[in-house]
């Protein structure tokens, strides 16, 4: 099969969303131009209203990076602008699944105004290039695009990051994720990706659609950190485990 670039895939899916109807996916209201697929209330409905730990997602009286029992461990940093429990996980689901786009628009305007928020309060500090998690070239073929790259790309164009590619690659063609357990997941990944010996940044934010247990991206951090390189992630969602946002 063909497989597209990004960039020229990009373009054809900026070219196909422009000509859809523009309402909203979930209520159907009319939406007025230039805001598309979501209308506000029910992206409202769906983001996070209160302060989110940048650990766990557990909700938090005040914003800080971390929760107290995060602060002991350190784990990975998280950016994501809503739950992918509560509404619009959907949505994101359609972009990977069924290559429906209509969301991401507004979903990763969401995000970056969660970014520019921690960024302001300074619980955050921009990386220098955005890095796609990347899918085997197997998969990318049968797919024919990588969700990862194009949510990149929508941050790049409002952030204006560069997208770095070279020097991760993913090399096995691992089953799918979902529906396995935790232990599963790490089995499934182990040495599943590879990072070249020379990447010549310092900070990098590592992008993906959705974190659920985090087994993907703490595997791919684990390797840049072997090299003093700081990694956060930025994604669309994440499914953070029952009762944290309680």
């Amino acid at each position: 099969m063909f497989m597209r670039s990004p960039a020229v895939f990009g373009k054809i899916m900026q070219l196909i969303s422009a000509s859809l109807p523009n309402r909203c996916l979930m209520c159907h209201q009319s939406i007025a131009l230039p805001a598309r697929g979501l209308c506000r209330v029910c992206l409202n409905s769906g983001l996070y209203y209160q302060p989110i730990c940048q650990g766990c997602g557990c909700a938090m009286q005040l914003q800080r990076i971390f929760c107290g029992r995060c602060l002991l461990k350190q784990p990975i940093t998280v950016i994501a602008p809503c739950s992918y429990h509560q509404g619009l996980g959907e949505w994101i689901g359609l972009m990977k699944y069924q290559a429906q786009f209509a969301a991401l628009p507004v979903l990763s305007q969401a995000l970056v105004y969660r970014i520019c928020e921690l960024e302001s309060l300074g619980l955050l500090q921009l990386p220098q290039v955005l890095v796609p998690v990347p899918l085997h070239i197997t998969r990318q073929r049968k797919r024919g695009f990588n969700q990862a790259w194009l949510i990149a790309d929508a941050i790049h164009q409002q952030l204006n990051i560069p997208i770095v590619v070279q020097g991760l690659e993913r090399v096995l063609n691992t089953e799918s994720q979902a529906g396995l357990t935790g232990q599963q997941r790490r089995r499934n990944l182990s040495c599943a990706f590879r990072l070249t010996d020379h990447f010549p940044y310092q900070r990098i934010a590592l992008i993906d659609d959705v974190v659920t247990t985090g087994t993907t991206v703490k595997e791919i951090s684990m390797m840049f950190e072997k090299l003093n390189i700081h990694v956060q992630v930025w994604c669309l969602a994440r499914a953070e485990a029952p009762g944290l946002l309680d």
